[in-house]
């Protein structure tokens, strides 16, 4: 049944998708993906919400947009599904130092309960501070093949100065030995019974790895320990140091390892290394599977296990949190190096050929190692991904990782900005554990996340099975919409599959003359038309019975359909203008205010106002047609005006004035009379009339009252500075009289205070003591 319905439905169904598809790369929300469910809606972007209104299907709106776009449609606030983000520190210790490792914190915050939902960043804050008297974990690993016997005979001598230099950075320090040379099968080692008892004179039979001495506080033993070791043999150039790598690491209780302490190792030769695969040389094809076997010291299954790869340490080394200083001589130097770069909180340092220079190379590469930390995030899925920023000690906060340059004691902070691409199918992997944890340390900072990949109204608890509102019962209504029972379709369910292939629903859809359905811009749903978004814009839809109108392809005004909403609104391709406007695009004003002069005349009489403009008769231009290019000029006539105004004042004999000038109460307005204004020497304005009599002669009317500006009142603004200046001053002498009342206060008080703490009456001599002393005898008794 469902694949007849799918079938069916292709052609108009995908518009529809292909219509959203065009979007997505706009809006992550208008995705044909992120509509098909809340929980699809929110995992789209950070700014999605999914709307539950069941208007929202009604009228074919998105259920899925950004939380503005729903706020400013028809959708409530409160009907809106967006989740929020939130992170609640559980555990939040201070970075502190300590008397014990217990007691030392180095990561703040220690665990974090993050609320994440999908393609939206979470940034947690935290600061890293390494400890004073961290406690150290050394453990000095030492290819004692028969070419190192003078590095050891060095290495015994310098251990106490080992040990005392490492005492100067941490008091809690403990030093081991452990010793390797190669897998005692061919051809690594001579198989011959003689050599393999003493491959060389005064030489221990050969081993793969040997723990010679735990990790121990008395460092004494180490001196003693590498002094009683014995050299031994082997054939080829390569040594199993991997081997004795991994054992190190993973047997942390045979080497002494403690939990909470910097684990460093000390990795001592003069030769390269075998890895996984040199072991079938020697019919060895078992992977090594990076576990323990010590048994009384040895390694058991050196000659039964392949070596490791290089992954595989990575790997071991990176779980551990152990710090590799690779002590090398210098013709191996290069293929350490290259070695150093794969693995976190490794460096190398060239060791002299008798090992002489071991312990200038220890502290140096020490104090590369704690000079810097390096945050890595450990078991991150493939849906997750952790990126770090800080300022270090710079002023701008950048994508990095490490700090360096950073001392003992120093406090750096970092953000880790975790995101989640997308949900894992498995509801069980929505609750899972991260950590970011420095390099070299095992303390961590522990993040809980809990991924919101559902909606609270997708919950079963909020479904409303067999509901009414799907059609009597078809569907389950969820999140505002009906998910459909078999058989059934619809946007409330109301349509059978079976109906789908009915001609004559089809024929529904179709407008008379037209062939395709919905006029190809909706889909054809149990006989009527759902009418789709626009392609290019998802908030614009078609409409109409057979979807034939749309809301878009009006004419526009200013880059606007139909002016904006301000003019009007588009209806099936016509536009519908609002009150005051008129027009194919409502491009028409039909007020003719803004047609007017400031003296109220339209077009100052000399034109037409259209649409709000005028339209100027000939020789006149201007907005409000106030500009005459044949009419006298107003300049020409200016002098005579001020004299003639003033009538006691007569014109000067040389200055040519029109014969009828005449003052009048008030201008008369007319379509001939141009009119002019003259500042005179008060500043006032002098308003007149030009126009022309029925002979040709200039006639001028000037009007009697003037437009002067109000005077300014000196006196007042004297007045105002005067009094102002009085009542600062008795302003400031209040202020003074107050401060000076409260001290004599303040003094009169403390004088009665000491008055009355006297210990002397008034007529005695304070210094004055008698002039007999008595004495009493202790032992008499009184007779």
């Amino acid at each position: 049944m469902k694949m007849k319905r799918l079938v069916v439905l292709v052609p108009t169904f995908c518009l529809f998708i292909g219509a959203l598809s065009e979007t997505s790369d706009q809006n992550p929300c208008h995705s044909s993906e992120a509509q098909k469910s809340c929980g699809a809606c929110i995992a789209a972007g950070k700014d999605c919400g999914w709307c539950v209104s069941p208007l929202y299907e009604k009228e074919n709106r998105l259920r899925c947009d950004t939380y503005e776009n729903h706020a400013r449609g028809k959708c409530d606030t409160d009907q809106i599904q967006f989740p929020i983000v939130d992170s609640l520190k559980v555990d939040d210790e201070d970075v502190r130092d300590g008397d014990t490792p217990e007691e030392v914190v180095q990561i703040q915050p220690q665990k974090v309960r993050v609320g994440i939902r999908p393609n939206h960043p979470v940034r947690i804050p935290l600061i890293f501070r390494q400890a004073e008297n961290y406690p150290v974990d050394l453990y000095y690993l030492m290819d004692l093949s028969n070419s190192m016997e003078d590095d050891k005979e060095n290495l015994a001598e310098l251990g106490t100065d080992i040990a005392r230099k490492m005492s100067i950075i941490t008091k809690n320090f403990r030093l081991g030995f452990g010793s390797f040379v190669d897998k005692v099968v061919s051809p690594f080692v001579s198989t011959v019974p003689k050599k393999l008892r003493s491959p060389c004179n005064n030489c221990e039979a050969p081993y793969g790895f040997k723990n010679q001495l735990k990790l121990d506080l008395e460092t004494k033993k180490f001196s003693q320990q590498v002094k009683a070791a014995k050299v031994s043999g082997n054939l080829d150039a390569p040594e199993g140091g991997f081997d004795a790598i991994m054992q190190a690491i993973a047997c942390e209780g045979e080497i002494g390892w403690r939990n909470i302490s910097r684990r460093m190792i000390v990795f001592s030769t003069d030769a390269g290394f075998h890895y996984a695969g040199d072991g079938k040389l020697g019919g060895i094809v078992t992977p090594n599977d990076g576990e323990c076997h010590m048994e009384n010291g040895l390694y058991s299954l050196s000659s039964y296990l392949d070596y490791p790869s290089v992954g595989q340490i990575v790997n071991k080394i990176k779980e551990k949190a152990v710090s590799i200083i690779f002590a090398i001589t210098e013709d191996q130097f290069d293929i350490y190096e290259q070695l150093s770069n794969i693995i976190e909180g490794s460096t190398v340092g060239v060791l002299a050929n008798d090992s002489s220079n071991i312990v200038k190379l220890i502290e140096e590469n020490y104090d590369k190692i704690t000079s810097k930390v390096t945050l890595q995030s450990k078991d991150v899925g493939d849906n997750i991904t952790v990126e770090f920023y800080s300022r270090c000690f710079e002023a701008e906060e950048k994508k990095r990782s490490e700090c360096q340059n950073l001392r003992i004691g120093q406090t750096v902070s970092f953000v880790a900005e975790v995101t989640v691409t997308a949900c894992p199918k498995d509801k069980n992997l929505w609750k899972r554990e991260l950590y970011i944890q420095p390099v070299g340390f095992q303390e961590k900072l522990t993040l809980e996340l809990d991924l919101i990949c559902e909606c609270d109204c997708e919950k079963p608890e909020n479904e409303e099975v067999d509901s009414d509102k799907c059609s009597n019962g078809n569907g389950t209504f969820e999140c505002g919409k009906c998910t459909c029972d078999p058989g059934r379709y619809g946007k409330f369910c109301e349509c059978k599959a079976d109906d789908v292939s009915s001609t004559d629903s089809i024929k529904l859809c179709i407008q008379p003359n037209a062939t395709v359905p919905c006029s190809g811009r909706g889909e054809c749903t149990c006989g009527e038309c759902v009418c789709n978004a626009r392609s290019s814009d998802l908030t614009q839809t078609f409409s109409g019975e057979f979807c034939e109108c749309d809301d878009y392809s009006c004419n526009q005004h200013k880059e606007q359909i139909c002016g904006g909403p301000t003019r009007g609104v588009c209806d099936c391709g016509t536009c519908i203008c609002n009150p005051g406007f008129n027009g194919t695009a409502c491009e028409c004003e039909l007020s003719q205010e803004k047609c007017k002069t400031e003296r109220g005349l339209v077009c100052n009489n000399h034109g037409e106002c259209s649409c709000g403009q005028c339209t100027c008769d000939e020789g006149y231009s201007g907005l409000t047609c106030e500009q005459c290019f044949n009419c006298r000029s107003c300049r020409d006539f200016e002098e005579c005006v001020k004299c003639h105004a003033d009538k006691e004042t007569e014109c000067p004999s040389d200055l040519i004035c029109p014969d009828d000038m005449e003052v009048v109460p008030k201008l008369k307005e007319s379509l001939d009379h141009q009119l002019c204004r003259v500042e005179d020497e008060n500043e006032c304005f002098i308003e007149f009339t030009i126009f022309d009599n029925e002979y040709g002669e200039a006639v001028i009317e000037i009007e009697e009252e003037r437009a002067c500006p109000k005077p300014v009142n000196i006196l007042a603004i004297v007045g105002g500075v005067v009094a102002g200046i009085v009542l600062v001053g008795l302003l400031l002498l209040l202020v003074w009289k107050l401060l000076t009342y409260i001290h004599d206060t303040r003094e009169f008080a403390k004088f009665e205070k000491e008055r009355q703490n006297a210990k002397w009456d008034t007529g005695e001599n304070p210094i004055y003591k008698q002039a007999t002393s008595t004495f009493k005898n202790p032992t008499y008794g009184g007779r």
